[in-house]
């Protein structure tokens, strides 16, 4: 059982950054790919970015289009910890951020076996 707590999250203006943040329980953090989705209001969540597990570098990371260039994943296994920096934030980028966390590696949400609560980030025009 993995439990997922996001944070960082808030309001900014476009053009700016935030840096959300996952923590997450249990001593087999470092073995589960871990991912982002977001889903914006009237929409279905979508995929954001994901990096790989397993211990050792390298580990590989995924993005969506819309966000490549922008945002960066990255996980510390010694923190049980997962991070998505975004930069050159949008008004498009508005959602509620979920982290998750995958026996495998995918971009879709059936990979994905425990689910955060959500942060809400809000970008302003």
């Amino acid at each position: 059982q993995v439990q997922l707590v996001e944070s960082g999250g808030g309001l900014v203006q476009a053009g700016g950054s935030l840096r959300l943040s996952c923590a997450a329980s249990g001593r087999t953090f470092s073995s589960y790919a871990m991912g982002w989705f977001r889903q914006a209001p009237g929409k279905e969540r979508e995929f954001v970015a994901a990096i790989s597990g397993g211990v050792g570098n390298p580990y590989y990371a995924n993005y969506a289009d819309s966000v490549k260039g922008r945002f960066a994943i990255s996980r510390d296994n010694a923190k049980n910890t997962v991070t998505l920096q975004m930069n050159s934030l949008k008004p498009e980028d508005t959602a509620v951020y979920y982290c998750a966390a995958s026996r495998g590696f995918g971009m879709t949400e059936s990979f994905y076996d425990y689910w955060g609560q959500g942060t809400q980030v809000t970008v302003s025009s």
